[in-house]
């Protein structure tokens, strides 16, 4: 263990003792990092939960999906553009970042690149003085919320592109311009699309000087592609994680193909901290079309992608596309306020904050790792076993019958993934029963089940990596009615 990653855990077990007012823990060491573990700005990832893609540029204007390079830049003309708009729809969505194409495959550049005049500076859209990508900074930064950029490595426009190290020196100096200009920038998208065909351009991608570029420029950065480095895609655009979702991969089998269902479940012993991001878009299409206007999914269907991506361990990626006015439509926007009213009204109360709690087995006997750690609403705090000590269970009196439909569990995921298999039971009608079970948990798990009226609930882990470190559990209770969402 690092110098560093010991001090880490060593302020992590006294944040642990001061938080649940004991001392009677302290002679006995917190739980050791099970590796792979997050790094800080992987933490910071999962902690957005929900963000936004923003799919915009010469196709909103064609009514096409992928574009062939050749697009007269004079379509480009939204009439309203408005990215405040987009950010103020977004934070009312609950979505935390903004991620856009500032290139997408057609190489349309949304900023005035030096680089090539393929873009927003030989449009008539604000008199060739525009620039999407700091309008869209600035609305982030006006709103509270982070900008992500998508850089598309596959390029039909740029002539170099096909010459593997001409065309790599351009799409570094793209990133640098991107990088460099707009000030911090939380996460890079490389899209790993390219239908260039057998007989098509032959590009080699130098990831690799990529990543390091973006590791020199925006050291906080997370970094999306297929297999990471930061972040992987979980192998569907549906918007749907499945169990069990291991944060673990192993990249350098996953870069020689061999991926099959590790893209998506990961891999238990996996040497490799890889999270899932879980993208998908609002309407069936990336890009606007106004044939789609009445086809913007259902809150039971959004609500659905939220429960198999933020509550199946990942961070979920929504698609808003701006229209042709420069503007996310208002079917759209009505949509997002409903989701988070929904959301917010779940779980505006946790039914097992605070309350009692009873454990099978407990760290030490020692009360800082007592199962009241994962009922403070803490995450510096957790209920943990005794090293070597792989099932247990904590047990929850509510007071009195509470009505509930949904539980929440998380792991200090900073202490890395752990648990293989748990299940959570319900004392009603003078007997446990079942509500759900699954196998990972991870940053954050949600179980959705009938509604339950009962006065004692159970978490039991029934197996794991290494000692569970549960810092959350919670029931709450989701209304049978959709509230209304505020404008």
């Amino acid at each position: 263990m690092s110098r560093i990653l010991r001090l880490a855990v060593a302020v992590a077990a006294l944040t642990v003792l001061v938080a649940n007012g004991s001392t009677s823990g302290a002679a006995v060491p917190p739980p050791g990092p099970v590796q792979p573990v997050p790094t800080p700005r992987q933490l910071a990832w999962f902690e957005r939960e929900m963000i936004a893609f923003v799919h915009f540029g010469v196709n909103t204007f064609t009514d096409r999906e992928w574009g062939t390079g050749k697009e007269d830049p004079a379509i480009f003309n939204p009439t309203q553009l408005d990215a405040r708009q987009w950010a103020r729809a977004c934070k009312a969505g609950g979505l935390k970042m903004i991620v856009l194409t500032a290139k997408h495959h057609d190489g349309f550049c949304l900023w005035p690149s030096a680089l090539t005049d393929h873009g927003v500076k030989s449009s008539p859209w604000r008199g060739g003085r525009g620039d999407v990508v700091r309008e869209l900074a600035d609305a982030c930064r006006a709103e509270g919320l982070e900008l992500g950029v998508y850089l598309s490595p596959w390029d039909r426009h740029e002539p170099t592109y096909g010459d593997s190290p001409k065309y790599n020196a351009y799409y570094l100096k793209q990133l640098d311009e991107l990088l460099t200009g707009y000030g911090k920038v939380g996460e890079l998208w490389f899209d790993g699309a390219c239908g260039e065909g057998p007989n098509g351009k032959r590009q080699v991608y130098d990831f690799e000087a990529y990543w390091a570029a973006v590791r020199r420029l925006q050291p906080d950065a997370c970094m999306f592609s297929d297999v990471g480095p930061d972040v992987r895609w979980v192998g569907n655009e549906r918007g749907f994680a499945s169990d069990p979702n291991w944060s673990m991969i192993d990249k350098a089998a996953m870069r020689l193909g061999k991926r099959n269902a590790e893209q998506t479940h990961g891999r238990i012993d996996g040497p490799d901290f890889v999270p899932t991001e879980v993208n998908t878009s609002i309407r069936p299409g990336w890009f606007y079309h106004a044939a789609q206007d009445d086809k913007v999914k259902s809150l039971d269907h959004l609500l659905d992608i939220y429960y198999a991506s933020v509550g199946m361990n990942g961070v979920m990626m929504l698609n808003i596309p701006p229209d042709r006015r420069g503007l996310f439509h208002e079917n759209d926007v009505a949509r997002l306020r409903e989701v988070k009213a929904v959301i917010d009204a779940t779980f505006a109360c946790d039914l097992a904050r605070g309350k009692p709690a009873t454990a099978t087995r407990v760290r030490g006997n020692a009360d800082a790792y007592g199962p009241a750690g994962a009922l403070d609403g803490n995450p510096d705090t957790f209920w943990a076993t005794d090293d070597g000590v792989l099932s247990a269970s904590m047990e929850v009196d509510l007071g009195e019958p509470v009505t509930f439909n949904r539980a929440m569990v998380r792991e200090a995921i900073r202490l890395g993934q752990r648990v293989k298999a748990f299940a959570v039971d319900a004392w009603a009608d003078g007997q446990w029963k079942p509500l759900g079970r699954g196998q990972t948990v991870g940053h954050k798990r949600l179980l959705r089940f009938p509604d339950v009226t009962a006065s004692k609930v159970r978490l039991a882990i029934e197996d794991a990596r290494a000692c569970p470190v549960i810092s959350a559990f919670g029931v709450f209770l989701a209304p049978s009615k959709a509230p209304s969402a505020s404008t």
